[in-house]
């Protein structure tokens, strides 16, 4: 009773605060209508007239744009909700907030890498994270957009917390964009886990360690699988790529999977995993489908059971980033004209 009037003092304003946002997603409907729509043009104009998008779509002419021009607005719909959720929370919950928007860092940071690496025909445009993080982030998201090498990229890092995990990159220019990908990935989940006990209440972590235990052990899986079905790696490279999580799948369940002689035996024994037992459809053919299911329900469920806690926070921010990559494959089907009942299909397989 106690934790439950702390989190109602602490959070009643900002779960006031997401209610009013969460009238803004999209329902079933809203998408079935999108995919109906005869082209990107009027989706962009459908689109323009709801109340999440019309911020970020103001100045979009509706009759000139192309799902290249749509995506990244998108996208800055998310940062501009996170900046409305930091702007009222309180100081604790402003420390969960710079913890997750890693995931936002780490993504920047990629797509910096890619423009180096010559992977992306321009670089990044800083300005929606300039306009909706910088109060939250300490990474210069201008100068980055416009490093040209490593070693500018690494010097700009100094003073953030990921100087030491891209420090190799002035010495390594042998190492592949994969490489540094797969690090900046691999230091974002080691610290969210790392953090999160420094980030929550006491009656909030059980709740954050089951959503993040199981998104990384998901997420192990999958890499597992991927690493046996379509790149033939060996185990100890397995093992590099791997989150150093230990949560529902246990050391010796990750040995046998990582060193399983074919994807087919991998198999077998993700059938047998806690999350096969506990979730119902789940295996190695339909991981990617059943990550987002479980994700999703598990979020849900908290969230209705502890509305005045970190885990509303968390299920809104997740919703609203599932619900634009939901709107980015709507678009695409508009765009290659596939038929709304397919449109359907590809959309409920997230």
């Amino acid at each position: 009773m106690l934790d439950n009037m702390k989190g109602l003092m602490a959070y009643s304003g900002l779960s006031a605060k997401i209610r009013a946002m969460q009238g803004r997603l999209l329902s079933e409907e809203d998408f079935l209508t999108l995919v109906r729509l005869p082209d990107v043009t009027a989706a962009a104009a459908r689109l323009k007239q709801l109340p999440a998008y019309e911020p970020v779509l103001r100045d979009l002419n509706a009759s000139l744009a192309h799902r290249g021009d749509l995506e990244p607005l998108l996208r800055e719909s998310v940062y501009l909700d996170f900046s409305k959720i930091y702007h009222f929370a309180n100081g604790h919950q402003r420390s969960f907030l710079e913890l997750y928007m890693m995931r936002y860092e780490t993504s920047w940071l990629k797509r910096c890498l890619k423009a180096i690496f010559g992977m992306e025909d321009r670089a990044p445009d800083p300005a929606p994270l300039e306009r909706h993080l910088a109060r939250a982030s300490r990474l210069p998201f201008t100068e980055l957009a416009a490093a040209s090498s490593l070693q500018e990229l690494h010097a700009l890092l100094q003073g953030t917390r990921y100087r030491s995990v891209l420090s190799h990159l002035p010495e390594a220019d042998s190492r592949s964009l994969f490489d540094y990908e797969m690090a900046l990935d691999l230091y974002h989940f080691s610290q969210v886990w790392k953090e999160r006990k420094a980030v929550v209440s006491r009656a909030e972590l059980p709740k954050l360690t089951e959503f993040c235990g199981a998104k990384f052990d998901m997420l192990n899986l999958q890499w597992i699988r991927r690493c046996k079905k379509y790149y033939h790696m060996s185990p100890a490279e397995i093992y590099a790529l791997l989150i150093p999580v230990d949560y529902r799948l246990h050391d010796e369940e990750l040995r046998a999977l990582v060193e399983a002689g074919s994807a087919e035996e991998a198999d077998r024994l993700i059938a047998g995993t806690w999350y096969a037992r506990h979730f119902s459809p789940f295996s190695g053919d339909t991981l990617e489908e059943d990550y987002s299911r479980i994700l999703r329900g598990i979020l849900t469920h908290e969230a209705r059971r502890s509305p005045y806690s970190i885990s509303a926070v968390y299920a809104y921010l997740y919703r609203k980033e599932h619900e634009v990559d939901r709107l980015i494959i709507a678009l695409e089907c508009i765009r290659y004209q596939v038929s709304p009942e397919e449109a359907v299909l590809h959309l409920a397989a997230r």
